[in-house]
C-alpha cells in the first residue's frame, strides 16, 4: 500500500470514528494514531541498521518475493561484487525498471532488500560516436569485459551448480515399498502370508542438518571465487588498459625521433654538399635514422600485439581498438602499511582461506555425527492365508499387520578415518590461511620494492632529466644556429632527449602495472579458470593463490 493509499484509507477510518461533538478534534487525534501505527513498522525494519548506497544491473526479473537479480558493484564495508536476488520495497519499480539496466538503491545490514530503486539514465545514441572520436575509455573495456569474459559465465553456472548441491545435501531420503511374503505353500490349506511393506530411513542426530551446512559453506565459498574472478578480470584490463596507453604514447615518441631523424640525414646531406659536414657526419646520421625507423617499427608491433591482448581480454578478440583515452601521468600514491592492511582485509583470497577453514569446522562436525546410527522402521500389511482352524479350512486368518525398527551398530566403522581426515582438513586449513597472509605480506614488500622504484624514476626524470635534456637539446640548436656549435652535437643532444621520454614512459608504465597490482590483490588473469564448486576448495594449491601477480619467485 502507498502512502498516499494509507493516508486515504486513515481518513475514512477517522470519519467513521467520528463523534457527533467536537469532530475536528477527534478526527485529527486519531488520524495522527493511526498514521503513526502504520508508518512506524515500515520505519521500525531499517531503523538502527546501516545504510549503504548500492549500485549494479539487472540480470534478471522474475515474480518471486525476489523478483530482481542483479550484479552489484563492490559495496565497501558490506559485500564484494556478486550476483543474487533481492526483494524491493515497492513493486511499482517493476515497471520502470527492464533487464540490462544500471540502477542505484539503498541497502541495510542484514536485509536482503533494496530501498528506493532508481534507474540510471542511458547514454543517447549520439554519445558513441562521441567516444569514437575522444577514444576508448577504461570504463567502455571493464563494462565490455565483465559482459564479454567467458570466465564470467562460468561463474553464474557455478553458483547455479552450488546452489543444487547445496539443495540435494538436505534433501530426506526416500522410502521404500514392496511385496511381502511368508511362509507360501500351497497344498489344500493354501497357507502363507503375501502382502506389501514400507521402509524408511530416520535420520538421527541432525545430520542432514549438517550436511547442508557443509554445502552452504562450499557454495560460500564458490560466490567468493567469483568475486575472485571478476577482479581478475578487472584488474587484467586495467593492465592491458594503461599498458596499451604506453605503447600508444611511445609510438608517437619513436615517430618523432624517426621523422628528426630524416631530418638530420637530409641536413647532414646538405652541408656535405658546401663542404660543412664530412662523409662521417652523414653515415653517422643514417644509422642514427635506421635505429629509430627499427625502433618505431618494434613500437609499432608492440602496439598491435597490446590491441589484441586488451580485446581479447575484454571478450571481442575480432574488436578494432583504435586510440584510448586516459592520464598515463596521473600516477596514484599509495603507502605500503595502508595497502597491507587493506589487503589482509579485503582480500577476497583472505575470505576464501578463511572460508576453508569454516568448511573444515563444520566438515569434521558432520564426520562426528555420521557414527550415531540411523532408525530403519518397516512396516508390513500382509493377509494370512492359514486357516483359522482344522474344522473350518476355508476360512483364512485374514490381515495381519507387523513392524520392523532397527539400528546399524557402530563396531567396526566408526567412521574414525573421515574423522581424523576432518581434522587434518582443519590443521591444513589454518596453515593455509597463515601462509596466505605471509605471503601478501612477501608480495607486497616486493611489489612496493618495485613500485617506489619506478615512482622515485618518473619523478627524476619528470622534473629534472628530461626538462635538462629539453634546454640542452634547444641550447644546441640556438649556438648551431648562431655557428658555435657543430651539427654532431645536435644529433647527440636530440637523441638523448628522445631516449629520455621513452625511459620515462617505461617508467610510468611500471609503476602503473605495480600500483594496479598491489590495488588488486595480486588479481591478475582474467582467462584464468574460475574455480569449481567440484574441486576440494580447501585443498592446499587449489586456491587462487596459486596463480597471483608476485615480483619474488
Amino acid at each position: 500500500m502507498t502512502l498516499s493509499n494509507t493516508i486515504a484509507r486513515v481518513g475514512e477510518i477517522a470519519t467513521v470514528l467520528e463523534p457527533k461533538n467536537g469532530g475536528n478534534v477527534f478526527r485529527m487525534a486519531v488520524l495522527g494514531v493511526l498514521l503513526c501505527l502504520l508508518i512506524t513498522p515500515a520505519q521500525a525494519q531499517t531503523s538502527g541498521k546501516k545504510a549503504y548506497p548500492f549500485r549494479g544491473k539487472v540480470e534478471q526479473m522474475n515474480t518471486g518475493p525476489k523478483p530482481l537479480t542483479v550484479t552489484n558493484e563492490p559495496i565497501e564495508g558490506w559485500m564484494g561484487a556478486m550476483t543474487m536476488a533481492y526483494a524491493v520495497d515497492n513493486k511499482d519499480v517493476l515497471n520502470r525498471v527492464k533487464v540490462g539496466d544500471q540502477i542505484t538503491a539503498k541497502v541495510y545490514d542484514g536485509d536482503s532488500t533494496l530501498y528506493e530503486v532508481r534507474a540510471i539514465a542511458q547514454p543517447k545514441a549520439g554519445a558513441s560516436s562521441e567516444t569514437n572520436k575522444t577514444g576508448l575509455r577504461l570504463e567502455d573495456f571493464e563494462q565490455m569485459a565483465l559482459a564479454n569474459n567467458p570466465t564470467m559465465a562460468q561463474v553464474r553456472a557455478n553458483l547455479r551448480v552450488a546452489a543444487g548441491l547445496t539443495k540435494q545435501a538436505g534433501l530426506y531420503p526416500n522410502p521404500t515399498v514392496g511385496y511381502y511374503g511368508d511362509e507360501i505353500r500351497g497344498g489344500y490349506t493354501r497357507g502363507g502370508k503375501q502382502g506389501g511393506f514400507v521402509s524408511q530411513t530416520i535420520v538421527t542426530a541432525g545430520k542432514l542438518r549438517a550436511a547442508r551446512r557443509v554445502a552452504e559453506l562450499q557454495a560460500n565459498q564458490v560466490e567468493t571465487s567469483g568475486q575472485v574472478q571478476r577482479l581478475r578480470i578487472l584488474n587484467n584490463v586495467r593492465a592491458l588498459f594503461y599498458h596499451l596507453l604506453a605503447a600508444q604514447r611511445l609510438v608517437e615518441v619513436r615517430e618523432n625521433l624517426a621523422k628528426l631523424a630524416g631530418d638530420a640525414v637530409q641536413t647532414s646531406h646538405q652541408l656535405g654538399n658546401v663542404g660543412q659536414a664530412d662523409r662521417p657526419d652523414i653515415l653517422q646520421a643514417e644509422v642514427e635514422q635506421q635505429q629509430a625507423n627499427v625502433s618505431l617499427r618494434i613500437a609499432q608491433q608492440n602496439l598491435q600485439a597490446s590491441r589484441r591482448m586488451l580485446a581479447a581480454v575484454a571478450g571481442k578478440p575480432g574488436m578494432t581498438v583504435t586510440r584510448l583515452d586516459g592520464d598515463l601521468d596521473a600516477l596514484p600514491d599509495l603507502n605500503y602499511e595502508e595497502w597491507l592492511a587493506t589487503t589482509l582485509r579485503e582480500s577476497p583470497e583472505v575470505k576464501l582461506a578463511q572460508q576453508a577453514t569454516d568448511r573444515a569446522d563444520a566438515s569434521l562436525s558432520q564426520a562426528r555425527k555420521a557414527v550415531i546410527p540411523d532408525l530403519q522402521v518397516t512396516g508390513i500389511l500382509a493377509h494370512n492365508y492359514t486357516p483359522l482352524s482344522d474344522t473350518n479350512p476355508a476360512r483364512a486368518t485374514g490381515m495381519q499387520g507387523g513392524a520392523q525398527v532397527g539400528i546399524q551398530l557402530p563396531i567396526f566403522n566408526r567412521n574414525q578415518g573421515n574423522v581424523a581426515a576432518a581434522r587434518g582438513e582443519i590443521e591444513s586449513a589454518k596453515q593455509g590461511l597463515a601462509r596466505l597472509k605471509l605471503q601478501i605480506e612477501r608480495d607486497l614488500a616486493g611489489l612496493f620494492r618495485e613500485y617506489d622504484s619506478a615512482r622515485i624514476t618518473v619523478q627524476q626524470y619528470k622534473k629534472e632529466m628530461l626538462p635538462r635534456a629539453e634546454q640542452a637539446y634547444k641550447l644546441y640548436q640556438t649556438n648551431y644556429q648562431n655557428m658555435a656549435a657543430a651539427y654532431p652535437q645536435v644529433l647527440i643532444s636530440q637523441r638523448t632527449l628522445f631516449q629520455l621520454e621513452a625511459d620515462y614512459i617505461q617508467a610510468l608504465e611500471n609503476a602503473w602495472q605495480s600500483s594496479l597490482v598491489i590495488r588488486g590483490f595480486g588479481l591478475m588473469d582474467g582467462l584464468s579458470e574460475p574455480m569449481s564448486p567440484s574441486v576440494g576448495m580447501g585443498a592446499p594449491g587449489n586456491g587462487p593463490s596459486a596463480s597471483r601477480a608476485t615480483s619474488v619467485q
